[in-house]
């Protein structure tokens, strides 16, 4: 068997770093309000809508239930987002940024409940009429979710709802940081000065499907969303008209609904890795990475979560703006999970929201 890397048994070293983390909590705030503030910078001068297009422009949010809440709050707390209990459930937000990303709500399992995407608010009776074109069925109100806004059956019969809201997905590729070119003093960060990961934002997310292609078709057809890139009928990855990374939502091939994952966006490729680590010493030393995809570009650290799917820790994704015309390409299957990194676990596409027959 390999030996485990050195700097992932530091433990002990790396727990009183982390316990530093308390004394800098407020360069941490500054921190997290400059990156954000030069996002809303970007925002300002881009192009937020394609003229002329119906179309989602972000993930409002997803909501899932687990059987431990108490768990899932040590373990996205330890991921770096800023975990807050709200009413019955676990709100998800990250720090620096208004937006509520996701919900986490107590069940008997962990399973996908329901997906909501942010629409214009002058696009809501268009939308109305397309699925009344399409046939899609309107339903109630998961219970535990708002009453408004215009729900749905999306594939695999996971309700969906349409929410007039404030566009949440980036209109520009998310501020990078990389090393100096030169420096007199090193230009490593200091293990000494490492203080929590803290993700930007949601990147994406990735569910399950019983049937890629024709989920592709239920996104682009319905809800407006573009392909971005796929492998034949095992994945494909949509991306919003009016501007977003290479994928708001991937589908891949799971016999049924669930949640694979969901990616949150970091700064710098360090962060990935330290990213890694922080989740190792917290104990969530399973999962995927470091490495970096094919389809998106982005460098990658997947952190397996109690219940067998991921969190994502993502740097550098491609990003496809509103006046962008991206050329979707089909790509063989040795390109669909990675170019670089080791391999990934045997299980690492199951769906363990599926239940046996």
């Amino acid at each position: 068997m390999e030996a485990r890397p050195n700097w992932l048994s530091e433990k002990s070293s790396l727990f009183t770093s982390l316990q530093k983390q308390q004394q800098v909590f407020k360069k941490d705030k500054e921190r997290d309000m400059t990156i954000n503030a030069s996002v809303s910078a970007l925002a300002e001068t881009a192009c937020a809508r394609r003229p002329d297009v119906l179309g989602v422009h972000s993930i409002n949010e997803f909501v899932f239930s687990v059987p431990d809440l108490q768990l899932a709050q040590s373990f996205y707390g330890d991921f770096g987002l800023d975990v807050r209990r709200e009413e019955n459930y676990l709100a998800l937000y990250s720090y620096g940024h208004p937006h509520r990303w996701a919900r986490i709500f107590q069940g008997d399992e962990k399973r996908l409940l329901w997906i909501s995407w942010g629409i214009y608010e002058d696009d809501q009776r268009a939308f109305v009429e397309q699925l009344g074109k399409k046939n899609i069925p309107i339903v109630e109100n998961p219970p535990g979710a708002p009453a408004e806004g215009i729900w749905f059956q999306g594939p695999d019969g996971v309700a969906q709802q349409l929410m007039v809201s404030e566009k949440c997905t980036p209109d520009r590729k998310s501020p990078r940081v990389f090393a100096p070119e030169a420096s007199d003093h090193g230009r490593a960060p200091r293990r000494s000065e490492t203080r929590q990961v803290r993700p930007n934002r949601l990147s994406h997310i990735l569910t399950f499907t019983a049937d890629v292609d024709a989920a592709a078709r239920f996104y682009i057809d319905v809800l407006g969303l573009r392909l971005s890139d796929r492998s034949g009928s095992i994945i494909a990855f949509m991306h919003g008209a009016h501007g977003s990374d290479h994928h708001l939502i991937a589908l891949a091939g799971g016999g049924g609904p669930g949640l694979h994952h969901s990616s949150w966006d970091v700064t710098s490729f360090d962060d990935v890795g330290l990213g890694s680590q922080q989740m190792a010493v917290a104990g969530y030393e399973r999962g995927w990475g470091l490495g970096r995809h094919v389809l998106g570009s982005n460098y990658f650290r997947y952190v397996r979560d109690p219940w067998g799917s991921y969190c994502e820790y993502s740097f550098d994704i491609d990003h496809i703006a509103a006046d962008s015309d991206w050329p979707a390409g089909d790509y063989p299957a040795e390109d669909a999970l990675y170019v670089w990194g080791e391999v990934p676990p045997d299980d690492f596409t199951k769906n363990y929201e599926l239940k046996p027959v």
